[in-house]
């Protein structure tokens, strides 16, 4: 066998195993593997939206309502596809999730809030065809890494407020019974006016800070927030560990149940590059959460 390979695998195999996980469940959810289909390139973004916006859907077999993830992608707001997230996508389905892999607006061209935008018409898509897909509105969930991560957190955590940014397009429907973020960038305002920043929110924090603030999912934070799975790689220059440090601290001020996958090696994208066993403990975090949440329902009812 070539040399070079087995060092990978031997280098990869290290990477996995160098990681601690805080407040990590005594007995982890498994749920079995299945098989799905995939129907891509579906349109989301209604009649009359600034831009067309496709998503993948991926469909268990099965005949009962399914548990269904929103997954988002990264790329600094800015570039990038959901393709990178085909791998994650696959996976969830593989475990019985419906899964909406989508697209959103990029910057500079449009800036904050449209992608929010985007993401809370995608859960309202999600309600309106719950029906014709079999799927269950009471245990949707959110999935994003890095400004994905950001998206899906923002949109949780302003979802059921007054905010502002929950208006027009979000409300209930845009709350996530739980949320995974990877390499989440929790504060904006701790990053400066980075270009990445600056092009996404349309200007220097000196000169809009309020936006900067209202962008920032750390600043919305509150008890009735979901829970949240955070991974995130300990050597990440590009969004450094104290991101979600702090917003996991402010979670736990709140009394929200939250959970922490650091990856010790790693930066922000081998964070991501490396992050099967992440996606699997994160993949409990949700079989656990959707079924909680549906067990409550039928509790009520």
């Amino acid at each position: 066998m070539n040399p070079l390979y087995l060092l990978v695998i031997f280098a990869g195999a290290l990477l996995t195993a160098c990681a601690s996980h805080q407040n990590a469940p005594e007995q982890v959810e498994q749920a079995p593997e299945t098989s799905f289909n995939t129907s891509t390139g579906i349109t989301f973004s209604p009649d009359g939206w600034p831009q067309t916006l496709k998503a993948d859907l991926y469909l268990p077999e099965g005949n009962q309502p399914l548990p269904t993830v929103l997954l988002v992608h990264g790329g600094g707001w800015e570039r990038r596809s959901r393709e990178d997230m085909t791998w994650i996508a696959e996976h969830l389905a593989g475990r019985g999730f419906a899964v909406m892999n989508i697209d959103y607006r990029f910057a500079p061209e449009h800036i904050f809030p449209a992608q929010l935008y985007d993401l809370q018409m995608a859960m309202h898509w999600l309600h309106e065809e719950a029906d014709t897909y079999q799927l269950d509105r009471d245990a949707f969930t959110a999935f994003g890494f890095s400004s994905g991560a950001h998206l899906v957190s923002l949109m949780a955590l302003v979802a059921e407020s007054r905010h502002p940014l929950n208006q027009p397009y979000g409300g209930k429907h845009a709350r996530p019974v739980a949320v995974v973020a990877g390499g989440l960038p929790s504060d904006l305002r701790a990053f400066g006016s980075g270009k990445l920043i600056r092009q996404f929110l349309g200007g220097e924090q000196e000169d809009i800070p309020g936006v900067y603030r209202a962008a920032s999912p750390i600043t919305h934070i509150t008890a009735g927030a979901p829970p949240f799975f955070l991974f995130h790689g300990a050597q990440d220059m590009l969004v450094p560990f104290s991101q979600a440090k702090e917003f996991r601290a402010r979670l736990t001020d709140q009394g929200v149940e939250s959970e922490l996958y650091l990856m010790h090696l790693r930066g922000h994208v081998t964070s991501f590059l490396t992050a099967g066993n992440a996606v699997e403990k994160a993949t409990g975090f949700l079989v656990r959460h959707t079924r909680t949440t549906r067990e409550t329902v039928r509790a009520g009812n």
